[in-house]
């Protein structure tokens, strides 16, 4: 899943291919500078959070074609007539760029890049489709899973959508991407071992099932599992099976409700729990959750512990998908950076490399974005965007432990929210909603853009 399939050449569109033909066989190599960015928030979405930079760079510093690629280009009909030139330079093909971007864990905002990749044109092409893939779907699920931890007020969310994610490698990158956005763990055991997420599970109604007795299914477990057990305990009914498990005496360390009345039956637990005086038996609360169901259980005071979110965290079930574009921002050929721009209605960018410039107010919480020209300087500004590769390799190597990697990453989130004003951290959406601006120099780029545009349309 992570090897060296996920580092093809081939896992792009067919038309990066044909560009690169393009240029490689006219000769035409400018360095060019793209952004990848988001373009507007989906509905019930007041901010994202990046992620996926560590698996993007991986990509960029192993993507390679085999020589049974280059023979499957080459015999495909489009590339016919295409010279050998483009062939020997994808045998030879490696990502020679450089990149700037947000660090992952970023809370950030529609227009602003998550990655400023600048190389040599085709090489900037070539990856296009695959850091689209990577960097959308972990930004996807982060977003998701900022709004189900923050409705969750404090308590434990563990991911467990494994099963109902797009495919077996979305389903660890799914988790990964969760715990960054403040889940605590994740039932995925891949994703804990690979990226030393922590993991959690309890029993499938399956196993009581497979007992005659629920009471005998119960002991069994805790036969097995004397110190961490949480039991389920809807698979019949919920009061009954919990009278079961206090008659046996032997205390688990929580109690899993998975359907039915769940508010009712969370304050109906912790009061028969608490009479037997087991007051540290945690009630965990499953199925089919998502952030505006646990914030109306909370909200009616249900005394629950902790929560596991699966499908609609892992699909990102209201808004399955981001308006995530990779768009040329500059071209520089023989000495001459010339800034582009698209100037389509609704669809317009902004020319040249940018930096996000992000404001605080007295309190020290975000006050707003800048979007502005990359040197430009803003007194106080805190730059979000670094410089993560040169030539094709990282300026720090991959961190030997990925669990560094990703605990530093929520680490980052959790530091960024703490500093959002209140009106935006609200799983409602938000008016008005965080500020971001454009630069004036910014602005005045692209009017000079534009006229430039005209008058060579006039020629």
């Amino acid at each position: 899943m992570f090897q060296s399939r996920a580092f093809s050449g081939l896992l792009t569109d067919l038309y990066e291919l044909t560009m690169a033909a393009g240029y490689v066989q006219n000769h035409f190599d400018p360095r060019a500078t793209f952004e990848l960015f988001v373009r507007q928030l989906p509905r019930h979405r007041n901010y994202l959070v990046a992620a996926g930079l560590d698996q993007a760079l991986d990509l960029l510093e192993n993507v390679h074609f085999t020589s049974e690629e280059v023979s499957y280009v080459r015999d495909l009909p489009v590339f016919h007539q295409v010279g050998s030139e483009f062939f020997d330079y994808l045998s030879r093909f490696h990502f020679a760029g450089d990149v700037w971007a947000l660090p992952e864990g970023t809370i950030f905002f529609p227009g602003e890049p998550l990655l400023r990749v600048t190389a040599p044109i085709a090489d900037a092409q070539l990856v296009e489709t695959s850091l689209l893939s990577i960097m959308h779907l972990q930004t996807l699920i982060a977003s998701k899973a900022a709004r189900v931890t923050g409705a969750a007020d404090d308590r434990p969310v563990i991911e467990f959508g494994s099963r109902r994610a797009h495919g077996v490698e979305a389903s660890v990158l799914a988790a990964r991407a969760a715990f960054i956005a403040g889940c605590t763990g994740t039932s995925n055991v891949y994703a804990g071992h690979h990226f030393g997420i922590p993991v959690y599970g309890t029993q499938a109604h399956s196993w009581v099932m497979a007992h005659e007795d629920e009471a005998e299914a119960f002991s069994s477990f805790l036969d097995v599992f004397p110190e961490q057990a949480t039991l389920l305990v809807d698979t019949y009914d919920v009061r009954a099976a919990i009278d079961k498990i206090i008659a046996r005496g032997r205390i688990p360390s929580g109690v899993r409700l998975d359907s039915g009345d769940v508010l009712a039956d969370s304050f109906w637990a912790r009061q028969r729990l608490d009479e037997v005086g087991w007051r540290d038996v945690q009630i965990f609360v499953s199925g089919d959750l998502d952030e505006n169901r646990i914030e109306a259980l909370l909200r009616s005071g249900a005394p629950i512990d902790a929560f596991g979110v699966g499908t609609a965290l892992s699909t990102s079930a209201d808004a399955p998908s981001l308006s995530v574009i990779y768009k040329l921002v500059e071209v520089e050929l023989d000495q001459r950076i010339r800034g582009t721009a698209k100037f389509s209605a609704d669809k317009q960018t902004y020319p040249g490399r940018k930096q996000v410039f992000r404001l605080r107010d007295a309190k020290g919480a975000y006050s707003g974005d800048i979007i502005g020209v990359e040197d430009e300087l803003f007194p106080s500004a805190e730059l979000l965007l670094i410089p993560v590769m040169r030539n094709g390799r990282r300026l720090e190597p991959a961190k030997q432990d990925p669990a560094a990697c990703v605990r530093e990453a929520q680490a980052r989130f959790l530091a960024n929210r703490a500093h959002l004003p209140e009106h935006i951290l609200g799983t409602a959406p938000t008016d008005p909603p965080y500020s971001v601006s454009h630069s004036a120099r910014l602005k005045l780029l692209s009017e000079e853009a534009r006229q430039s545009l005209l008058r060579a349309a006039h020629l």
